[in-house]
């Protein structure tokens, strides 16, 4: 009762591999041949289809072979980590000073410095997209990222520029549409910005004069976020500072749920891999707990 190109498509694909290899049952050893083929040909491609097999299975199983292989639960599709664009300090520096200057008849002629500002120097996801007004604490300089991913939500003090940034963007957005516009970040209708961080990324990318790469990894809004991370680890490390005691405070600030998750922005940093063994190592120790904020 599913249906879907992508579906069908991939189970044609099966049928085709039973046929060249005289398979008539649904057996363990048909099906797993079957996928490390499909994973040979394309190693770091999505998986996604696990399911459409696994499904396959307990069709066959309820309408005809009660001895059909079902897919075991240790084939999981899981959700690959795409490989960062390593964001230089020049590239960090062009592109903020740019998205100060964006013309745009939009709102994100004087927001975008100010989003993309969250992302860089407090390590934000595209979750600022979702800032209500609110949410924006100007006197206390901090800003609450509320109901974000896994549904934890975490108060974050910002830094002088950052807050300064916020309140001038605060203010030009009631100028335009009054004091109880829905969110932080509007477009130009008044309503709160959807999915539209990665298109005003690269336009301003453009307008700081930096090269598109026009094969291989290219950067994106997310990039901002593993720079945050490693540049703190990597200071810290020069500084002289213990790692593994700050590592819980960037935890929290970063909203993940433990440093296991922090540690993984490591490997963004080639400066930084000579240490990564030593560092993971250490995670074995204790660590401070920090307060929820």
């Amino acid at each position: 009762g599913r249906h879907g190109a992508t579906r069908v498509q991939v189970l044609r694909s099966f049928d085709r591999h039973c046929l060249e290899h005289g398979a008539v049952r649904l057996e363990r050893g048909v099906v797993e041949r079957w996928i490390a083929h499909r994973i040979d040909a394309n190693p770091g491609g999505c998986r996604s289809w696990f399911s459409y097999i696994r499904d396959f299975g307990r069709w066959m199983r309820l309408a005809h072979d009660p001895d059909a292989y079902v897919l075991s639960d240790q084939w999981k599709a899981g959700s690959p980590r795409p490989t960062p664009y390593l964001l230089t300090d020049r590239e960090a520096a062009l592109f903020l000073r740019a998205a100060g200057t964006l013309e745009s008849p939009s709102p994100w002629a004087w927001q975008s410095r100010a989003f993309f500002m969250l992302m860089a120097c407090c390590g934000l996801r595209t979750e600022g997209q979702e800032t209500r007004v609110g949410h924006v604490d100007h006197k206390a300089r901090s800003i609450d990222v509320v109901d974000s991913k896994a549904g934890r939500s975490r108060r974050l003090p910002v830094g002088d520029e950052v807050a300064a940034e916020l309140l001038e963007c605060d203010q030009r957005s009631r100028e335009r549409f009054g004091d109880d516009r829905p969110a932080f970040f509007v477009t130009s209708t008044g309503n709160p910005v959807s999915r539209a961080a990665g298109v005003v990324f690269r336009r301003v990318w453009t307008r700081a004069g930096l090269e598109w790469p026009q094969a291989g990894k290219r950067p994106r809004p997310y990039d901002f976020r593993h720079r945050f991370a490693f540049a703190n680890i990597e200071r810290w490390t020069r500084d002289g500072v213990d790692v593994m005691a700050m590592l819980p405070y960037l935890a929290a600030y970063m909203g993940h749920a433990g440093i296991d998750s922090t540690l993984y922005y490591v490997h963004a940093s080639p400066d930084f891999m000579d240490g990564y063994a030593d560092l993971v190592a250490d995670a074995e120790r204790v660590v401070p707990e920090t307060e929820e904020p």
